[in-house]
């Protein structure tokens, strides 16, 4: 398994430890020079959304991943964490709803997320 399925898989198992609603993983690396992935999910609530946020890092941390940024996450409606070829976003539902990433990157392809945690 590569680096990035490695991290990619970290961030998946990360969110489900922390019960994350509908996940989605999008490859955009052939539509974007921002990223090459981005991880999409949601959470019910403020703190939901925040222990999502804070266990990705904790997990990435211990393989020595740390992001470039983190913002949002005092508000806690959209959390976008900047791991450079990975950008994971955790979403509140009405944000989530409201900013339909899945839509505006439908350009980028569908990656079934249990082929990651599968490897």
């Amino acid at each position: 398994m590569n680096t990035m399925n490695i991290t990619l898989k970290t961030v998946i198992d990360a969110l489900e430890d922390k019960k994350a609603e509908n996940i989605s993983l999008i490859d955009i690396s052939e539509v974007s020079t921002i990223a090459d992935h981005f991880v999409i999910t949601n959470g019910a609530n403020t703190s939901q959304i925040q222990a999502l946020a804070d266990h990705v890092e904790e997990k990435l941390a211990q393989n020595g991943i740390h992001p470039r940024s983190v913002e949002g996450y005092n508000t806690a409606n959209w959390i976008l964490m900047d791991y450079n070829d990975i950008l994971v976003h955790i979403f509140d539902r009405e944000s989530r709803g409201f900013y339909d990433l899945e839509r505006i990157w439908r350009d980028g392809k569908v990656i079934d997320i249990a082929s990651i945690q599968n490897c």
